[in-house]
């Protein structure tokens, strides 16, 4: 029946494979299990609740993007990024509740859906140029950059220069550099799963040696004190239009390029450029957002990671499914998730990072016009603390720059828009 439905042989795999591809996938993305529950419980968020509320949302949007996206083997979960604007900036910066984000959360990605459905989709991601696509992406990397630097310990709070060197005398920020550096050791050596690996065995020795508590591995599933517990009213205010926009805009574009990486590794780009039913997964990518927030965490995205299970043999919604059901299993881990150093983390956020910022060679360095915007963008996250703050900034740049050099023409009119709210956003919300 299965070989039925996914066509294996059409897509020259079959069901071996599938699963291969799966738990390849699973073991580069596992991390986010424990990583996101640590983020947002810095913002307010219960971290059971929050660590429950992952694996459900990852195991419903995959489960959705296996079925229903059948020839997409992508797998799904809250994405790094956003989590941390909804923590740092929204939560903890903005003085907002969680309850009150995921309204935002859930609004954000009801409008993702109805884009997804309509023909908005295309026109939006053929409206923005390269440059910023690049250039937010790179300032998302900054941005964890920074969060993940100050989780380990390695940078801390300064009355003068505002941020300074921490203290690395410290046994634990220690253990965590070198997780940070074996995470990457493992990476060149095409270890799957290195971040899982290096979060576990750097927990394990920070454990054994009393530097960190464990609490155990295996445990009762925690309950979903966030279930359904999103404001809608403060969502829908004026007051976070912007944040609104910055959680749509960021899902939306690192959904798109995500979904165009993997296609051209898994041979979905036909001779014209179109990628094959790139609307199934963006409708698929934008309901798995909406049950996140229902069930209590931040934007469920397409992972990049997808694209080990793709290389891996993976072809078809089969290794969404096994994703899901792998990530199920872990649900009763919730003391092993309690138990890991949050520097140690901190390291793996700041691996993270690195896989964001390296699209930066991509930037045309010819065109001044081009890359002056994109790096103000990326400039502006981490020093602002605030993705939303580099992605108007770059808009705005980029506008401005392209009127006064007479490029008017050549400019879409969603930059021309975007520019606009950014400056309204800035003086008077």
């Amino acid at each position: 029946m299965l070989d039925k439905y996914f066509q294996y042989k059409k897509n020259n795999t079959d069901f071996k494979t599938e699963v291969t591809a799966g738990v390849t996938t699973f073991l580069t993305m596992a991390y986010i299990m424990f990583l996101n529950p640590a983020i947002l419980s810095d913002g307010g968020f219960d971290f059971g609740a929050v660590f429950t509320a992952t694996i459900i949302a990852t195991a419903i949007a995959c489960f959705i993007m296996g079925f229903y996206g059948k020839t997409w083997p992508i797998g799904l979960a809250p994405g790094l990024g956003l989590n941390a604007f909804v923590a740092y900036v929204v939560c903890k910066g903005m003085g907002y509740s969680p309850d009150q984000a995921l309204g935002a959360v859930l609004v954000a990605g009801v409008l993702f859906l109805l884009i997804s459905v309509t023909p908005l989709r295309a026109w939006i991601i053929n409206s923005i140029p390269k440059s910023l696509k690049l250039g937010i992406g790179c300032g998302i990397g900054l941005f964890l950059g920074i969060i993940g630097l100050s989780i380990m310990g390695v940078i801390g709070d300064h009355p003068v220069t505002l941020v300074t060197l921490g203290n690395i005398k410290e046994p634990i920020v220690l253990l965590a550099c070198l997780a940070f550096v074996v995470m990457i050791v493992l990476e060149k050596l095409k270890v799957k799963g290195n971040i899982i690996i290096g979060i576990l065995v750097f927990s394990i020795i920070a454990w054994v040696s009393g530097l960190a508590k464990f609490n155990g591995v295996v445990g009762e599933i925690p309950p979903m004190t966030h279930l359904m517990t999103f404001d809608l009213g403060a969502a829908l205010s004026a007051s976070m239009a912007t944040i609104v926009f910055t959680l749509f805009f960021v899902d939306f574009f690192d959904t798109t390029g995500t979904l165009v990486s993997v296609a051209n590794v898994a041979g979905k780009v036909d001779s014209k450029g179109r990628v094959q039913d790139i609307e199934k997964a963006m409708l698929a990518d934008s309901v798995g957002t909406v049950a996140g927030a229902m069930v209590g965490t931040t934007t469920v995205t397409s992972f990049v990671e997808s694209g080990a299970g793709v290389k891996a043999g993976g072809r078809t919604g089969m290794t969404s499914i096994v994703i899901g059901v792998l990530f199920l299993a872990c649900l009763f881990f919730a003391p092993l998730a309690t138990s890991l150093p949050k520097e140690i983390d901190g390291a793996a956020l700041l691996y993270v990072s690195t896989l964001f910022i390296k699209n930066i060679t991509d930037l045309d360095w010819d065109d001044i016009a081009e890359y002056a915007p994109a790096l103000v963008a990326m400039i502006t996250m981490p020093l602002t603390y605030s993705i939303s703050n580099g992605i108007a900034l770059g808009f705005i740049t980029y506008a401005l720059i392209k009127l006064l050099t007479g490029k008017v023409q050549n400019v879409s009119p969603a930059i021309w828009l975007v520019a606009i709210l950014s400056v309204v956003s800035f003086y008077i919300l």
